[in-house]
């Protein structure tokens, strides 16, 4: 799947973006973090969450006993979305549409099949619409564990980059407020491992195969070659 998304021409994406950036982490984790893209330096990388955002998500890991080794990490979208800014040579971060989500689904959706963890986190509004349907609010339900067929648990919070845009004055509460989010996501990983692995949730090969609300049925292997 790595090698076959490198060439990936779902969308318009793959002329904005650098590379593609794929998930990485133990093929059998139990815990799988999905954000919304890779950002500058993971476009430049070609590794997920390895810039500003990807070490706040280290430390959090870390002060709520999780190792960042044990964890496949991986985002909504495979490509740097991004726009130059008018004055200096900076990329700015753009948020990905629906329909660059949905074109980049069934990527996610096999990682998922292939990774089979326990839990998941969300980081940001697109990753969790991703896999939990468009109503669904990462305000409203911020670290409040959701019952999923994609996991035995779903943790959404907010993305480690919109902590870091916080004032500064604020940014302290901020980032307690997203490693306590993270903490619950070590309750729940411990209380899913002392729990038989549900082994009715099974995926087919290469499918989109989400809440049919949040994927296209039309995303098929072909439209990603």
């Amino acid at each position: 799947m790595r090698a076959a998304a490198k060439d990936c021409r779902g969308c318009h994406l793959y002329k904005v973006g650098t590379q593609t950036v794929f998930g990485e982490g133990p093929s059998r984790a139990s815990l799988l973090v999905v954000g919304e893209q890779p950002g500058d330096a993971e476009d430049r990388a070609g590794r997920p969450f390895v810039g500003p955002a990807g070490r706040l998500l280290d430390r959090a890991l870390d002060e709520s006993g999780i190792d960042r080794d044990d964890v496949y990490v991986t985002n909504a979208v495979k490509h740097f979305k991004w726009a130059r800014e008018a004055r200096s040579k900076r990329r700015i971060h753009k948020t990905p549409n629906r329909a660059e989500v949905r074109a980049c689904f069934p990527w996610l959706a096999n990682e998922i099949a292939l990774v089979r963890p326990r839990v998941i986190l969300c980081l940001g509004a697109t990753a969790a619409k991703a896999l939990l349907g468009p109503s669904f609010s990462v305000m409203e339900k911020r670290g409040v564990p959701v019952e999923s067929h994609w996991a035995d648990a779903i943790v959404a919070t907010v993305h480690p980059a919109a902590v870091l845009r916080v004032p500064r004055e604020e940014r302290g509460r901020a980032e307690r407020m997203f490693v306590a989010d993270v903490r619950r996501v070590a309750k729940e990983l411990a209380r899913a491992e002392k729990q038989p692995e549900r082994r009715a949730r099974r995926f087919g090969a290469w499918q989109a195969i989400g809440d049919r609300s949040t994927t296209s049925s039309e995303s098929t292997p072909s439209s990603h070659k």
